[in-house]
């Protein structure tokens, strides 16, 4: 407040001296009133003649005199004059000075300005993300800048994956929301809104998680983690030939590469369907070889003792030979596929710590990772 009075102050000063030379007057008009002295003068003269007074050669001097004089007061009187005249263009212009300026600056400053803005100390304007700090601060630092620019579609697309990476489900789920209405629709965003549904159901393929999954496939058939989640879906509704003909059909059609491929082998091994010979240039499944057919004539409860078994023995071999990247990655897949992923998220991180010293290990574990979702 103090400082608007001191603006108030400091304007006041500015339309004070712009006015005052303004409103002084010139000397005041005294010619008008010396030519009519002299006119008169000259009629005495006229008059000082014809009685006698005085001769007609000093009669002529005088007159001569007065002449000169009357017309130096009538010069003068015709010089002031546009003086005077200028009274109204002063005028004119105090009453532009006095409100029009501010009128002006105000309109400007309104449309042009921010009055609403807070501060803004230049420690704050000089400070730069850091991109060591933690990743919770530039989250934040994010989710700031949204909470001010809210259709900045850019910013949710950014920030939906990293919320889903933290266990944020809900806060992720509106981003990716966001990020379809402002950055526009795609299969991906559904399918990964879909998946944000899940994490908040606990991994649950819900309903409206199931609906994203089906708009994500309605724009791009090929969809593979829409396609997944669907087969998904399916085994848990116990349905477990359709999830197996819909994930038999995926690696039909997947490239023979794919990162999911034995993602989707080792679900459809868990359903007892049939999965297709693998292609040359194929990743192994999980399980090791001669396990996916004995599999097939176990019961539920006999396979899935039998994956926990294989799965645990992976972990105590990874234990004492963490230089197996390959093997770090199967376990990862393996927890994930079992659905315990507070154990996949600590197989994470035991491969990164076992690996931390080797770069190319590292950005190979870091690479399979990725492909897992698990690149956060």
């Amino acid at each position: 407040m103090t400082l608007w009075f001191v603006f108030a102050l400091m304007t006041v000063a500015a339309i004070f001296a712009v006015l005052w030379p303004l409103s002084r007057r010139g000397r005041t008009d005294s010619g008008g009133s010396e030519v009519v002295v002299y006119r008169d003068q000259l009629a005495e003269i006229d008059r000082d003649m014809a009685s006698g007074i005085i001769g007609a050669a000093e009669a002529d001097a005088a007159r001569i005199e007065i002449s000169r004089r009357l017309l130096a007061a009538a010069d003068q009187t015709g010089r002031e004059q546009p003086a005077q005249g200028s009274l109204n263009l002063r005028r004119t212009a105090a009453i532009v000075a006095l409100v029009g300026l501010p009128v002006i600056a105000s309109s400007f400053y309104l449309a042009l300005g921010s009055p609403r803005l807070g501060d803004f100390p230049l420690a704050e304007r000089s400070r730069v993300a850091d991109a060591n700090q933690p990743l919770a601060n530039l989250v934040a630092q994010v989710e700031a800048h949204l909470e001010k620019n809210p259709t900045d579609g850019r910013g949710w697309t950014v920030l939906a994956p990293v919320l889903s990476r933290l266990g944020r489900y809900d806060d992720a789920v509106r981003a990716y929301r966001n990020a379809i209405t402002y950055a526009g629709d795609s299969a991906d965003r559904r399918a990964d809104l879909g998946e944000a549904l899940m994490g908040s159901a606990g991994g649950v393929v819900t309903a409206d998680a199931k609906a994203e999954f089906e708009r994500s496939v309605a724009l791009n058939g090929d969809d593979a983690k829409a396609n997944y989640f669907l087969g998904l879906a399916a085994e848990q509704d116990g349905r477990k030939a359709d999830a197996a003909a819909l994930w038999q059909k995926m690696l039909a059609k997947g490239p023979s590469d794919a990162p999911w491929r034995p993602l989707v082998q080792a679900a459809l091994v868990r359903v007892g369907g049939s999965v297709p010979d693998v292609a040359p240039g194929v990743s192994a499944p999980a399980l090791p070889d001669g396990a996916v057919a004995a599999a097939k004539d176990m019961s539920e409860a006999d396979r899935g003792t039998m994956i926990k078994g294989m799965v645990d023995r992976l972990a105590t071999r990874l234990k004492t030979n963490g230089d197996d990247v390959e093997g770090w990655l199967r376990l990862v897949r393996a927890y994930l596929v079992m659905g315990e992923r507070d154990k996949a998220m600590s197989a994470r991180a035991d491969a990164r710590q076992a690996v931390a010293n080797d770069a190319d290990r590292l950005r190979q574990l870091n690479e399979g990772l990725k492909n897992l979702g698990l690149d956060g």
